[in-house]
């Protein structure tokens, strides 16, 4: 099913498919990053490998690795070649040095996981997956054991299980909701999780929710990187699952069976910098620390908080991700270590996965449930290309494309209420 509705910064307003009901509820503060307005640039297409538009990252990237090799030769030679043995004993702790000197910012830090001896403080509910690694989360509305909708978040990129989808207390109670956010390894109070892959988030959750005891089936809701995650729990514990819903989820560009010129639109929507690190993070993971740790080339616009990756939409409710109430966790978010929270989200998410969205099968054959994708049209972090190809593609999304909205469309006024209601089938 199609569904375009508008929505952003006022009301959400009514189409055929979908019926909204206009919610007014005060919205917290919640972020404390100040975005400053850069002069306007005219964004312009990187090429994957071989296109006319500016520099080809895979040349450059061997031009740097051939430099730094003859450099090394160029060296060693004036040491050895002209100095005796003294000159050649010398130059093996020399090259060693300058080894270190290029290599050694590639390899990231090792995390300061929470409750250890160098790691932070452990100050939130935590439960403890199989394999000893612990999970941080946090509950809203009603008690567990009382509720008869069960809903989990997963957060996005660059955030924590307090940053969760802003539904009102009244629609809480009224629909007898219990909504538990948590922290994704790596983040805030998880523990990292090196071996992490498209499939564990999706084990996961499912042992959290079981730890919790949330009962056979619940709800899973996720916004953008963590949006993307709820294909891997579509796919891999489907039969857990009471609905979903993918919130502006993250594109990979790599996915099977989408037509070049569907992903090649999306590619080219990204500012160039974003277009750098993608492109990065699916060749060469190992480079994903230094890449984005570097002066040298541009990193993630989002990790740099540059305001170009939002739409006029965003800007004019982007006020809602800042204030006190983030001011007094958005320390915590990437606390363990960049490296185990943001850099590892983009090896994982942008990497190469088993399977492709298009290849998932209607998890609710006899509509026991449902599964909504919402996506605006001017998201210029994760273009919505994508999202819309894979609900043409299957007729059992329930699909809301909301015109002029950008990546932050959940922090419109109500957005929360009405996605939950939709989910929940009480729209």
């Amino acid at each position: 099913m199609i569904n375009q509705n508008c929505s952003i910064g006022g009301e959400v307003s009514t189409s055929l498919t979908h019926r909204s009901k206009k919610e007014n509820r005060p919205e917290k503060n919640t972020h404390t990053k100040r975005w400053s307005t850069p002069p306007k640039q005219k964004n312009k297409p990187l090429p994957s490998s071989s296109s006319s538009s500016g520099i080809n990252p895979i040349n450059t990237l061997l031009s740097l690795f051939v430099l730094i090799f003859l450099s090394l030769s160029v060296y060693l030679a004036c040491l050895i070649g002209f100095g005796g043995m003294f000159k050649r004993l010398a130059a093996v702790p020399l090259l060693v040095l300058l080894t270190g000197l290029i290599f050694e910012p590639i390899k990231p830090q090792p995390p300061k996981i929470c409750g250890t001896a160098n790691g932070p403080p452990v100050t939130s509910n935590r439960t403890k997956l199989n394999d000893g690694r612990h999970v941080a989360y946090v509950e809203f509305g009603v008690p567990r054991e009382k509720a008869n909708n069960k809903i989990i978040f997963i957060h996005g990129f660059d955030a924590c299980r307090y940053d969760t989808l802003k539904v009102s207390q009244e629609l809480l109670e009224e629909l007898s909701i219990y909504l538990v956010g948590f922290d994704r390894p790596g983040y805030g109070e998880s523990d990292p999780d090196p071996k992490k892959t498209v499939k564990s988030i999706a084990t996961d959750i499912e042992e959290m929710a079981d730890n919790l005891q949330l009962g056979p089936k619940f709800y899973v809701i996720g916004f953008s990187m963590g949006g993307e995650a709820v294909w891997s729990v579509l796919k891999y514990i489907p039969h857990r699952l009471a609905g979903a819903a993918l919130l502006g989820p993250v594109a990979n560009y790599w996915w099977s069976g989408f037509p070049a010129n569907v992903t090649e639109e999306a590619w080219n929507v990204q500012l160039p910098a974003d277009k750098w690190v993608v492109w990065v993070a699916h060749h060469f993971p190992w480079l994903t620390n230094w890449w984005n740790s570097q002066k040298y080339f541009p990193s993630s616009s989002v990790i740099t908080q540059d305001v170009r990756v939002f739409c006029p939409n965003d800007l004019q409710v982007l006020h809602k991700w800042g204030g006190p109430a983030r001011a007094a966790y958005v320390g915590q978010i990437v606390q363990q270590g960049n490296h185990e929270s943001l850099h590892r989200d983009m090896i994982v998410g942008f990497g190469s996965w088993d399977f492709s969205p298009l290849d998932l099968e209607n998890p609710f054959p006899n509509n026991e449930g449902s599964v909504h994708l919402w996506h605006g049209t001017e998201d210029l972090i994760v273009p919505v290309h994508m999202s819309r190809y894979i609900a043409q593609q299957h007729p059992w999304i329930t699909y809301h494309e909301l015109p002029s909205a950008g990546h932050m469309f959940i922090l419109g006024e109500g957005m929360g209420d009405t996605i939950v209601r939709s989910l929940l089938g009480q729209d």
